[in-house]
């Protein structure tokens, strides 16, 4: 049984008439479009007005790493190459011919539905398409998915813990009914996109939570879900939607995603915590590419001042390492055994190699000696190239 000690926001009398304080979210959204606008134009920096192949291939990194980490936020884990090659052919992107599967072309297709064609309308038959495309193998698996159909009549409860003391994070709302609630979505999406008062990223995280709670699909709710945000933000700027993954983000925060939809679902209409949630996880993708950005242009600049520097190809091997930063790029500077394995040279060259990049200004000597002692990128030239 539901324990409905807590009122699921479908239930609420105010439904779908959603809410927010504008004090709290107002700077939030400040904060995203002013962002945006720096990552676009530092985006600009990286390839020139008419290198097309370069924009395809950086759409195709953005638009596969949305699908891999949305189905990743479900539990499953794709097959990349695949999905990769689905996406290059579509895109024109010149990559080595790769196996693809019905699964790896209906995501593609789905991405770039929601994604490339913002102008068409969002309707009952596209989201049909987009579950079909999402589930093409179903009529011939052993199971009792309808792609391209509502759900059916049973209650559709999320549940976890035992048998005989399940606990339920939510409800969607009941069968009988639904097709208007859907159509009363898809109205408000259409007219939503033109309305001056509201802000286009505040609309991208309404669509998410709404259409989430609906849950009018068996199974692929989530997917479809952030594929209408992922629309949403394309509506809102074009440009720079092919620049950024939110679904990566959000399967960063994972846990914290659940928890604040379950919340939101048994809160009220005013939507504040949930907008609050979804603007600030929007900026740290935001503000995570552009470090990266800004990092693949620091190194480009370094390049530039150290071209005609005679470096070994060893020596430029570890100074990539370096500039691109990350996990596996040494944060806290490079040690002489660690130059010996990333260069595959002995401890004696390691030390000579160091010492030539010390001399030609491409690394100085951190604080510290002997066994200690590590190497680092000049902040000067991390950060501006040495111009």
């Amino acid at each position: 049984m539901t324990d409905h000690a807590s009122t699921w926001i479908w239930q609420h009398p105010g439904w779908p008439n959603f809410t927010w304080q504008a004090a709290e979210i107002q700077p939030r959204v400040q904060a995203c479009w002013r962002d945006l606008g720096i990552l676009v134009g530092r985006s600009g920096a990286l390839t020139s007005a008419d290198d097309q192949d370069a924009d395809a291939r950086a759409a195709l990194d953005t638009l596969l790493q949305s699908i891999v980490t949305s189905s990743a936020i479900e539990g499953e884990r794709l097959n990349v190459a695949s999905v990769r090659s689905s996406l290059a052919r579509r895109l024109g992107v010149e990559e080595p011919e790769g196996v693809t599967s019905p699964r790896s072309e209906g995501l593609a297709e789905l991405m770039l539905d929601a994604t490339l064609n913002p102008d068409t309308s969002l309707d009952t038959e596209r989201l049909f398409q987009w579950h079909r495309w999402l589930f093409p193998d179903a009529n011939a698996g052993l199971t009792t998915l309808r792609p391209g159909q509502w759900r059916g009549v049973e209650p559709l409860q999320v549940v976890s813990g035992r048998l005989d003391r399940p606990k339920v994070h939510f409800e969607a709302p009941p069968r009988e009914g639904l097709e208007h609630e859907v159509a009363q979505f898809l109205a408000w999406f259409e007219s939503s996109r033109h309305d001056p008062e509201l802000d286009p990223l505040v609309r991208a995280g309404l669509a998410h939570f709404w259409f989430l709670t609906l849950h009018p699909f068996e199974d692929g709710n989530g997917r479809i879900t952030r594929a209408i945000a992922d629309r949403a933000l394309a509506q809102a700027d074009q440009q720079s939607v092919r620049l950024y993954a939110m679904s990566a983000a959000i399967l960063e925060r994972r846990a914290d995603y659940y928890r604040r939809l379950e919340a939101s679902q048994r809160g009220t209409p005013d939507l504040t915590a949930w907008l609050v949630w979804f603007l600030e996880t929007l900026d740290a993708t935001l503000l995570d590419v552009l470090a990266q950005v800004e990092r693949t242009l620091a190194k480009a600049r370094f390049w530039q001042h150290f071209r005609a520097a005679g470096l070994l190809p060893e020596q430029v091997r570890v100074l990539n390492r370096l500039l691109d930063g990350g996990e596996r790029g040494f944060e806290h500077g490079i040690s002489a055994s660690q130059y010996q394995k990333v260069a595959k040279v002995s401890k004696a060259t390691a030390t000579r190699h160091l010492a030539g990049l010390v001399e030609k200004g491409c690394l100085v000597k951190l604080p510290g000696g002997g066994r200690s002692t590590r190497y680092q990128v000049p902040e000067r030239l991390r950060q501006d190239g040495g111009e």
